[in-house]
């Protein structure tokens, strides 16, 4: 029941920063869609949703990484680290407020020189 258009936003702004974190030097970017049903123990680990069925998405890349003063930052409005006319830092303050919108969390894990995976859950919805 996700707004199709919304989370396609989100695939295109965590797929389009993957690709500029390899820095046109070639690399991998990974999509995986998995189901998860979490208990209260994972649940307030991802910002207290609640327990039940969610499709994890996660997206991964082999680019630089994140370092982690900036990880703090990174959903941010307007924050970014590219050059001025090159990122308005809006992409992934978007992505995390649609995941939001959609019950959902994200996370995000990160090493310097060895690449990034974002993790989103989103509810997932059950038709009888």
């Amino acid at each position: 029941m996700g707004d199709q258009t919304q989370l396609n936003q989100v695939m295109v702004n965590l797929c389009t920063n993957a690709a500029h974190a390899m820095n046109g030097s070639g690399g991998v970017i990974e999509v995986r869609i998995d189901t998860k049903v979490f208990d209260c123990d994972v649940c307030s680990d991802l910002g207290d949703l609640p327990q039940g069925r969610y499709v994890e998405i996660t997206v991964s890349d082999t680019g630089h990484g994140i370092p982690e003063e900036i990880k703090k930052r990174i959903f941010d409005p307007y924050f970014t680290t590219k050059e001025p006319g090159k990122g308005t830092g809006m992409g992934l303050a978007v992505v995390h407020g649609i995941i939001k919108n959609h019950g959902g969390a994200i996370k995000v894990e990160s090493t310097v020189g060895e690449g990034t995976v974002f993790t989103i859950h989103i509810p997932l919805l059950t038709l009888y």
